[in-house]
């Protein structure tokens, strides 16, 4: 990064967090210390604090002004040094966190660098410190991007109560048409079940920056659920990703190979495979949109009739504002066919949208919501229930994650879900409360 693009986000750093106050008390030396900071001159700030820093280091607030005099003047080891002694008299102090992270990236010491400024930003600053955080973390990934291999991964362990864990109808019988309109009682696997279960996943992720802009994108994850009472529900799964993305100026190009499979009761219940592309544009500091589109197979083992292609395409919007909360939303269209021409009451055509957002609670805690809407109409007339079937399925979720400890979380979070339909089997309710506990890597 250039030494002259350094120091005006240093500045700017600098100006933010000194309308936040120092909450520490000031003298004449101190004074004189900032206001030559705040005009851009650090060397002379240096060289006023220097001599004082054998008789006045430990003291929170000259530590704080010397470390950054060090940092302006080129002295990023000293600047290091004594930022450090902020954070050990107050390791919650965001600003000597976000000033020795970026003395560690004048070092050359990207990685520490990263790990600093996204401490930061969990640490709940205001929204336009955050995104200045944000530039800083973009600047140290730009440093990094013809050389630098990210490998991060993760485990969790959830616990939850679900009160539909086969998605199944809310009833105990169904009227069928096509049998005179008789009464049919349904197994008590066919209906919806609740039970308490537990979930293990755990996975990892590969971005190998390439040159010219270009990455390697690489990912495997893997989860099992298991049901306190109702094993013939229990689940596990997997998935693998493979794609390259191309960051252009203010675009960003993904082109994604995904894989994976789904068991049921310890069988092969549905393997998919597919390509997603995306383009990611950022407006400015607070907008950002996409384009995005999926093409996905899916095959199912011991029901090949239901074998199908499906394909999405839509478009989203993200925005930040000023307080530090940020709202999305997206659209898109879906269509699926399966493979067999003779059971068009298996293909349907439709659309959908979500809404979502995310704020700081507080320093370690941030709360998030969403609710999406997807409308399906199928094909041909269903053979049992002599109609085509209509869905119109809600969605909604609320959730906040608590960072307790480095790489540390916890998330309480419930979804609901309402599939309304004119096919009595697929018309169910959803209700699923979890909470989880995760470690980052």
């Amino acid at each position: 990064m250039k030494k002259a693009g350094m120091r005006r986000i240093g500045k700017l750093l600098l100006m933010l967090f000194m309308l936040q106050g120092v909450g520490v008390h000031a003298d004449e030396l101190t004074d004189q210390a900032r206001a030559l900071l705040d005009a851009g001159k650090g060397g002379e700030a240096y060289r006023l604090l220097e001599p004082e820093e054998s008789g006045r280091a430990g003291e929170p607030l000259f530590d704080f002004l010397f470390g950054l005099a060090a940092l302006e003047s080129g002295q990023n080891t000293r600047a290091v040094f004594a930022l450090e002694r902020v954070l050990a008299m107050d390791p919650g102090n965001v600003r000597a966190r976000a000033e020795i992270a970026r003395a560690y990236l004048a070092l050359g010491e990207t990685e520490t660098a990263l790990q600093e400024f996204q401490t930061v930003k969990r640490q709940g600053v205001p929204a336009d410190v955050s995104m200045t955080i944000d530039r800083y973390i973009a600047s140290v990934r730009r440093v990094d991007s013809d050389t630098a291999r990210s490998l991060t991964g993760y485990v969790e362990l959830a616990l939850g109560y679900d009160t539909n864990v086969n998605i199944g109808p809310n009833r105990n019988s169904v009227l069928i048409p096509s049998f005179g309109n008789l009464s049919f009682t349904l197994g008590p696997d066919s209906k919806a079940n609740q039970d308490s279960f537990a979930m293990l996943g755990a996975g990892a992720n590969l971005r190998q920056p390439l040159g010219s802009g270009f990455a390697l994108l690489a990912g495997v994850s893997a989860n099992v659920r298991g049901n306190s009472d109702k094993q013939q529900f229990d689940t596990y799964g997997g998935e693998a990703n493979l794609g390259l993305s191309l960051t252009s100026d203010q675009n960003v190009y993904t082109l994604m190979a995904q894989g994976g499979t789904f068991h049921l009761d310890g069988n092969r219940y549905r393997d998919h495979s597919g390509l997603t592309a995306q383009w990611q544009r950022n407006l400015d500091a607070r907008n950002q949109v996409s384009v995005f589109g999926q093409y996905t197979r899916l095959n199912y083992p011991d029901q090949e009739v239901r074998d199908a292609e499906r394909w999405v395409a839509g478009a989203g919007y993200a925005h930040l504002f000023r307080e530090g909360m940020v709202l999305y939303g997206s659209a898109y269209g879906v269509m699926e066919e399966p493979k067999r021409a003779d059971v068009g009451w298996l293909a349907f055509s439709g659309f959908g949208a979500r809404v979502g957002g995310r704020m700081n609670y507080d320093a370690r805690t941030v709360l998030f919501g969403g609710a999406n809407y997807e409308y399906r109409a199928y094909d041909a007339n269903d053979p049992s229930f002599l109609r085509k079937r209509r869905d119109d399925q809600f969605g909604l979720m609320l959730g906040a994650t608590h960072h307790f400890a480095a790489q540390w979380s916890v998330t309480p979070q419930l979804n609901l879900t309402y599939n309304k339909s004119n096919i009595a089997l697929s018309d169910y309710h959803r209700s699923l409360f979890s909470v989880t506990l995760r470690r980052e890597f």
